[in-house]
């Protein structure tokens, strides 16, 4: 079981393969469970793989596998393996608790959905732990949104996540919504106004089937 894995000079933390979403570009979509073990992310780019997990680690056992690491020769921590990592929000406050003890600056790749998936604002709980939130915003209006990723919550998980990432905003987390390269310029342009609006900036990614970071 692969709870940690290094890609370039972060430390990835893999909680969970649920999601609340089905997007159209997710690996999900393209194998078959019975290939699971075999399913791959953008972490093979530092020769990992694997990282379908056969039953989620508990925060005992991820903390013991941060505990094998050098923590201080990352530049970060971040939540992102084959799921939403705020699927198991309580969990990723007592890890990101236990790591703010030791002085690492810690992301969270999500797709911002936590306060519909928990029924709360649990942005207050993040204020203090988490330094950054990178929010896969991923199209400019919420048919489009949900067209590709096919939220359970249907279009109302596109303003979902920008309210959570302007409350993210005002707790003082950085807030980052990422769209990819493969949109026209035209719409990335209103991504960024959209970013901008909602109390954080844009990241535009490269285009890697299946990443999520």
């Amino acid at each position: 079981m692969i709870i940690s894995y290094e890609l370039e000079d972060s430390l990835y933390i893999n909680l969970t393969n649920r999601c609340s979403n089905a997007c159209n570009f997710c690996l999900r979509t393209d194998k078959d469970a019975k290939e699971a073990d075999k399913w791959e992310t953008s972490a093979d780019l530092a020769g990992t793989s694997k990282l379908w997990l056969e039953r989620e680690p508990t925060v005992d056992e991820i903390i013991n596998d941060l505990k094998k690491r050098n923590l201080k020769k990352y530049k970060e921590v971040v939540f992102c393996g084959f799921g939403e990592p705020f699927m198991r929000f309580d969990e990723c406050v007592k890890v990101a608790k236990w790591l703010k003890t030791h002085g690492v600056k810690i992301r969270v790749n999500t797709n911002g959905q936590a306060n519909l998936i928990h029924q709360r604002d649990v942005t207050p709980e993040m204020a203090g732990l988490f330094d950054i939130v990178s929010i896969s915003l991923n199209n400019k209006n919420a048919k489009e949104y949900n067209e590709i990723c096919r939220s359970k919550y249907g279009e109302k998980a596109y303003d979902a996540l920008l309210d959570f990432g302007k409350r993210c905003s005002e707790q003082g987390i950085e807030t980052i919504f990422t769209v990819v390269d493969i949109l026209p310029k035209e719409d990335i342009a209103i991504c960024e106004q959209i970013a901008n609006s909602h109390g954080g900036k844009l990241r535009v990614r490269k285009y890697i089937k299946g990443d999520s970071a």
